[in-house]
């Protein structure tokens, strides 16, 4: 086909791309879950409701360069989120989430343990299962791969939820008023 330009010279490659989670989720975060200083999260809606969990920036294992020794899903002596099975579209056999439960505990190398919330209610979807192996994926990749869990909130609680976190403008103004302070 003569005149046809190739594909790869029909947009402008000096742009920068956006990634997956920056195209179709709309991130909010939640920041010192359950009154632990700096212990924030990020909490990415996507549109049909799925929430994926990460660390946010600002918290101690991204920031103070901790190194990850253990991942621990038995959560009390009663719950271990590896045992989460989830059948259908309705997520039957789903744990349900409040936004102060535990997914799971880190352990790093110097001692520190972190608890690991929801931040959001709902059905517990997933577990990132990859961190048992390579549990410093917490680290070297928070925003995909070290990915926490997957969460599917009731419909009313999605939008309030989302209403209630924090903006990313509101996010980096919060950082930058508690590193002042």
């Amino acid at each position: 086909m003569e005149g046809v330009p190739p594909i790869e010279d029909s947009y402008d490659k000096s742009l920068e791309q956006q990634s997956l989670a920056e195209r179709y989720y709309t991130p909010r975060y939640c920041v010192d879950a359950e009154q632990s200083h700096r212990e924030d999260f990020c909490v990415l809606f996507h549109s049909n409701r799925i929430c994926v969990l990460t660390l946010a920036p600002s918290h101690p294992l991204l920031t103070e360069s901790k190194r990850v020794d253990k991942i621990s899903y038995d959560v009390s002596p009663n719950v271990d989120r590896l045992t989460n099975t989830v059948s259908g579209k309705g997520k039957r056999g789903a744990q349900v989430l409040t936004p102060s439960s535990v997914i799971f505990f880190v352990e790093c190398t110097d001692g520190s343990r972190y608890a690991i919330r929801s931040c959001v209610p709902g059905k517990l979807v997933e577990v990132n299962e990859q961190l048992i192996e390579n549990p410093n994926l917490l680290i070297e990749r928070p925003a995909d791969k070290g990915y926490l869990a997957i969460i599917l909130p009731p419909i009313p609680a999605s939008t309030r939820y989302k209403e209630e976190l924090l903006t990313p403008q509101q996010y980096h103004d919060h950082i930058k008023q508690s590193s002042n302070s």
